[in-house]
């Protein structure tokens, strides 16, 4: 595993961890002690990572976790880089702060807007390589993100109850993580190439 990859796992368990954790104390911890709120964006932006260890029932967490294990994976076999692990991490309070888009949405918690920047991240960066069958893949998994996000109309109400799940479900927040995700990807991809050295220096 190379340190990139390492660096992309770690963060992957520590997601897990935090959710983890918030599950274990909820019953002393409120869900508005750390849920994400529009409302309380500018006092309290720690919020924008807190939000995303919360889970609002044992569905809503097994599913995020199983999530997180899969992004964790995808990170080990398209060998990221660590800036791509920085970029992911960069995507964690953004995908949240995206939320302000919508500030109908009151409170918001879960995972899975990081886990699709996560995975947005990964196919970006596989498109940005030079092997043509990396490139194929990581458009694959990039199209298939956007299909998702798009079938789910996250310009619509801000919370869908879903006959699958036990909790309503907030599409907006698949929507800023695959923006989050690739715009960090990109970013991570072009600071990259602008600070290596030249070649033969």
């Amino acid at each position: 595993m190379t340190v990139g990859s390492r660096a992309w796992v770690g963060l992957a368990a520590l997601l897990c961890a935090l959710a983890g954790g918030v599950a274990i104390t909820a019953r002393w911890l409120p869900p508005e002690a750390i849920d994400w709120q529009p409302g309380l964006a500018a006092r309290e932006p720690w919020r924008a990572f807190s939000a995303a260890a919360l889970h609002y029932s044992a569905l809503h967490l097994g599913v995020n976790l199983l999530g997180a294990v899969l992004v964790g994976a995808l990170g080990v076999s398209a060998e990221l880089p660590t800036r791509m692990g920085w970029a992911w991490f960069a995507a964690w309070p953004l995908t949240q702060f995206g939320l302000l888009v919508k500030p109908e949405l009151l409170h918001f918690g879960g995972l899975s807007g990081v886990l699709h920047a996560g995975a947005a991240i990964a196919a970006t960066h596989l498109l940005l390589t030079a092997t043509a069958r990396r490139r194929a893949i990581g458009a694959a998994i990039l199209l298939c993100i956007v299909f998702k996000v798009v079938s789910e109309a996250p310009w619509g109400e801000p919370l869908r109850h879903l006959p699958e799940w036990d909790i309503a479900v907030a599409p907006l927040a698949h929507a800023t993580g695959l923006v989050a995700g690739v715009l960090c990807a990109l970013l991570a991809h072009l600071i990259a190439r602008t600070t290596r050295s030249p070649r033969g220096h």
